[in-house]
């Protein structure tokens, strides 16, 4: 799912999601589990502020940014 992301901005750009939109709700990045990258793009597994966990993915070339629940809070 495309998402849209608010990031830090450091010295090279966007450096780490601090919140992302699906649709209307905005949901708030309370911590930052774990990232990694690779050749195309960066990744982040997240905690937000329902409870879920989520993977965001920053294509580095596209700009865009793709968003996966890994978990749900209630499950």
């Amino acid at each position: 799912m495309r998402v849209r992301v608010e990031c830090y901005a450091g010295y090279t750009g966007d450096e780490e999601p601090r919140a992302f939109h699906m649709g209307v709700e905005r949901h708030r990045v309370t911590a930052i589990v774990e990232r990694w990258r690779d050749q195309d793009a960066d990744y982040f597994r997240v905690r937000a502020d329902d409870g879920n966990r989520y993977r965001l993915r920053h294509d580095r070339q596209s700009d865009a940014w793709e968003l996966t629940v890994e978990r749900r809070a209630d499950a």
